[in-house]
């Protein structure tokens, strides 16, 4: 019997060392991005000696506007804060309505190709637009009106429900899908019965987040003057009557706080279901 032969350890081969990353590309990006930063600094006309001065007129304006509000406006600021979430709901019902089914046939599988890419850069040109841009050219059809704002918020609504209802879509579980394929339906019926149902409490949470948003949004389209809230804000804070300035933006705190809890419960009991106690 032939004893076993050992490996001679002398000869036996190194693992071989990966190479060095090179970083290269990191450092160039990193230099670029570092002098973008540096020019932008350079070439906007900023008061850098009046940094120093931003705490105590931050404390100063504060005590003007919230050392004694005006609340005798309160019973019109209500009113007008009612116009911003009325303003805010109408644009979420009609972006749910078109981004709604547009995102269902821009899913990957429900819809051409051609059709999809054209349905998602629609989407993603609309996302880069802010809301007041498109209030901006819709008033010179519509006016200023609380509708101007509506219709904005719902146009650009229709960009991120578009984008947050295929992303949904695609994310469903094949199973179910495959089964009303398997089954014989057409791509309607298998949205109907294989997605629709799965899909249902993602889509109810990303309209009542989209509600939050307008509610914010809304505010901020009263400063072109489409009326609610942002428009008081717009027109007190220009006569600098800073009492009332201040009065508006507690309502405007405390409404905004209280739709985005309510909304957040409710989103969570769609996604969660009830807690049992």
């Amino acid at each position: 019997m032939t004893a076993p032969v050992l490996a001679d350890p002398r000869r036996t081969s190194a693992p071989a060392v990966p190479s060095r990353p090179r970083r290269r590309v990191r450092t160039v990006v990193a230099a670029a991005v570092t002098i973008v930063v540096i020019l932008a600094f350079w070439s906007v006309d900023i008061t850098w000696s009046r940094l120093a001065d931003l705490p105590a007129e931050l404390v100063r304006y504060g005590w003007l506007m919230f050392s004694s509000p005006t609340w005798e406006k309160l019973p019109d600021a209500l009113w007008q804060t009612w116009q911003s979430v009325q303003m805010a709901w109408v644009g979420t019902v009609l972006g749910v309505i078109v981004a709604t089914p547009l995102s269902l046939v821009a899913a990957r599988g429900f819809g051409p190709a051609w059709l999809r890419s054209i349905l998602r850069f629609v989407f993603s040109t609309i996302r880069a637009v802010p809301e007041i841009i498109f209030a901006i050219i819709i008033l010179s059809m519509t006016g200023l009106t609380p509708l101007t704002g509506a219709l904005a918020l719902a146009v650009n609504g229709i960009g991120t429900l578009g984008k947050w209802g295929y992303e949904a879509v695609e994310a469903v579980p094949a199973g179910p899908i495959e089964a009303a394929r398997a089954a014989g339906g057409s791509p309607a019926q298998v949205l109907r019965w294989g997605v629709w149902p799965q899909a249902t409490p993602v889509f109810l949470s990303f309209w009542l987040y989209r509600f939050e948003i307008n509610v914010r949004s809304s505010a901020v389209l009263g400063l072109i003057g489409v009326g609610g809230i942002g428009d008081m804000l717009t027109t007190y804070t220009q006569y600098r009557e800073w009492s009332t300035v201040g009065m508006l933006l507690i309502v405007v705190i405390v409404v905004t706080m209280t739709i985005d809890g309510i909304s957040g419960r409710i989103r969570r009991r769609i996604m969660e279901g009830a807690r049992v106690r």
